[in-house]
């Protein structure tokens, strides 16, 4: 592909000073975030843009440009949508990597209907994948019975794990979400806790709400775990129970022991389906003790019916920074593994001692 410096023109249409406002951001915010991290100059007069920069990038900026412009339009009678620093970062975060995956592999855009097709919809809007292995994982969240999604914080396991529960109740796929996650205290002692059991475990469980107050609604999913439609509860509660019917999602499954793990997977009954997500370089568990996750890779990854998905640094979609802070930590963990190697290596024997 080209990478010669070029210049392409965009009229935005309608054409709207309110939209227009919300598009560029407060004193021009959003247009220098798009320049700084697809290294391209935008100039814009009203509604007309010009975008210079490399074929590929600028290309790439008039398709982006042309998306954020349509997002800020008003849904039915709703009010004006200001874009958010959030938004713009997921924007561009998405165009850059299927700039990226469509330049090295041709062949992928064929391969799953990427941030296309594979959508879920939820009360509050439609929840996309924004990277080829979100992609990966949704497809293979729909085609199969137990799936693994394994990665650092920020790669939308959990998020999108709800999103497709939350898609499959309301289309009737299932009757009920059960969510849960080991009450394992992350490398700190929180002591005493107030209140009854359900308010005792609560801050465990805490992710877990806020994915789906933001997708139902905090008044519809109070009166869903009323009727007991989703549940929520510490892994020790699955223990004797057969669940069917019922979208399962397990939470920070790297704090899980062998048994537990076991217990959970062996839970599952006729049409339901379970998500398990972690990230196994986040293990709160004692030290002599194995992490049930890590012993679903070695001994279940076989299996038919089941799908292990790992994500990498190139899928956080929080703030750019926490990538780059995932790929320090791989890199140094990487080289103390090799030093760690290196010191078990038997000495080889000398030669002449020998002789």
């Amino acid at each position: 592909m080209s990478r010669h410096i070029t210049t392409l023109d965009l009229h935005l249409e309608p054409a709207d000073a309110q939209h227009l406002a919300s598009l560029c951001g407060p004193f021009d915010d959003n247009i220098k975030q798009i320049e700084r991290r697809l290294g391209v100059e935008i100039i814009y007069r009203n509604h007309h843009f010009q975008v210079v920069g490399k074929a590929l990038q600028a290309e790439a900026v008039i398709e982006l440009l042309k998306r954020l412009y349509v997002e800020t339009q008003p849904v039915r009678g709703q009010k004006l949508i200001d874009l958010t620093p959030d938004q713009v970062h997921l924007a561009i975060t998405e165009c850059h990597l299927l700039e990226q995956d469509d330049d090295a592999h041709p062949e992928a855009a064929d391969s799953i209907p990427y941030g296309k097709e594979i959508n879920i919809k939820t009360k509050r809007g439609m929840v996309k994948p924004r990277t080829p292995n979100q992609a990966q994982y949704i497809a293979n969240v729909v085609t199969h019975d137990i799936t693994f999604g394994i990665g650092p914080a920020g790669t939308g396991k959990t998020y999108l794990a709800v999103a497709a529960a939350v898609d499959a109740l309301e289309r009737q796929e299932v009757r009920r979400i059960l969510l849960t996650r080991p009450a394992v205290e992350a490398g700190e002692k929180l002591g005493f806790l107030p209140g009854d059991l359900s308010q005792k475990v609560d801050p465990y469980l805490r992710p877990l709400y806020d994915a789906l107050f933001e997708m139902l609604g905090f008044e519809r999913v109070e009166k869903l775990i009323e009727r007991q439609i989703i549940e929520i509860a510490p892994l020790a509660y699955m223990r004797g129970r057969t669940l069917n019917d019922a979208f399962i999602i397990l939470d920070e499954g790297q704090n899980t022991s062998v048994e537990q793990m076991k217990m959970f997977l062996t839970r599952i009954g006729f049409n339901s389906k379970a998500v398990v997500t972690g990230d196994i370089t986040q293990i709160d568990l004692p030290r002599h003790q194995k992490s049930g996750l890590r012993h679903a890779i070695e001994v279940l990854s076989q299996v038919d019916g089941l799908s292990f998905n790992f994500f990498q640094a190139e899928d956080v979609v929080r703030h750019p920074v926490v990538a780059r802070i995932v790929k320090a930590y791989e890199s140094f963990e990487e080289q103390q593994r090799r030093q760690e190697a290196e010191r078990q290596k038997p000495p080889q024997a000398n030669p002449e001692s020998s002789s």
